[in-house]
C-alpha cells in the first residue's frame, strides 16, 4: 500500500508466508509503479529474510520494521484491513486460498477507484495516487466558495475545502512533523 495515496498497488493471498512469494510480490509492484524510498513492513518471517533485503536494496528501497512489543506498527495497513473486515458480505472465513483471492480480486478495484477514504479528504486512493484528485478538489472548493459568497451568514468564517496531507510517513521524526 501506497501510504500516501492509500493505493494498494500490490498483493498476494497465499496459503503460507515465503521469501520468494514476498519477492515476487515487491518484484511485480516495482516493476509496475517503479521503487519507492521506503518500505515499511511488518516483522513477519519473510519480510525480514536476507533474500527480500536484497532485492528491495538492490532497487535502492530502505527498509523500516517496526519495534517488538511496541504500537508503532502499519496503521495505514491497518485500516485497510479494517475496511476489508467491516464492509457488507466480507466472508469472515475463507475455506481455500482461491476463494480468498477471488474475494480481493474483487474488493480491490472498489478500494482503490471508489471508496473515499476520510484519511485523504474523501478522496478515492487512486485520485490521489494519480494526482486526478486535484480536479476534483477544484469542483469541490468551487461549489464550497460559491456557496459561502451567496449564504455568508451561515459560516463564521470562509470554509477551506480539506485536502490530502503534503507529507505522509510512519515513526517521523519531530522536524517532519511540523
Amino acid at each position: 500500500m501506497d501510504i500516501f495515496s492509500r493505493h494498494i498497488v500490490g498483493y498476494r493471498a497465499e496459503e503460507r508466508e515465503a521469501d520468494h512469494l514476498a519477492v515476487d510480490m515487491f518484484e511485480t509492484a516495482i516493476a509496475q509503479h517503479g521503487a519507492p524510498k521506503i518500505i515499511h513492513a511488518d516483522s513477519g518471517p519473510s519480510m525480514k529474510t536476507n533474500l527480500l533485503r536484497e532485492v528491495l536494496t538492490a532497487h535502492d528501497v530502505e527498509i523500516s520494521h517496526n519495534r517488538r512489543y511496541l504500537s508503532n506498527d502499519n496503521p495505514f495497513s491497518d485500516s485497510g484491513f479494517r475496511t476489508m473486515k467491516y464492509r457488507p458480505a466480507y466472508p469472515r472465513i475463507f475455506r481455500t486460498v482461491e476463494t480468498a483471492r477471488a474475494y480481493i480480486d474483487e474488493y480491490l478495484p472498489w478500494y482503490n477507484t471508489a471508496h473515499k477514504h476520510s484519511g485523504i479528504a474523501l478522496f478515492s486512493p487512486s485520485q490521489v495516487h494519480d494526482g486526478s484528485w486535484v480536479d476534483v478538489w477544484d469542483v469541490r472548493d468551487a461549489a464550497l466558495q460559491s456557496y459561502y459568497r451567496k449564504n455568508p451568514a451561515r459560516f463564521r468564517r470562509r470554509p477551506v475545502t480539506p485536502s490530502p496531507a503534503d507529507h505522509v510517513g510512519i515513526n517521523l521524526p519531530e522536524k517532519d512533523l511540523a
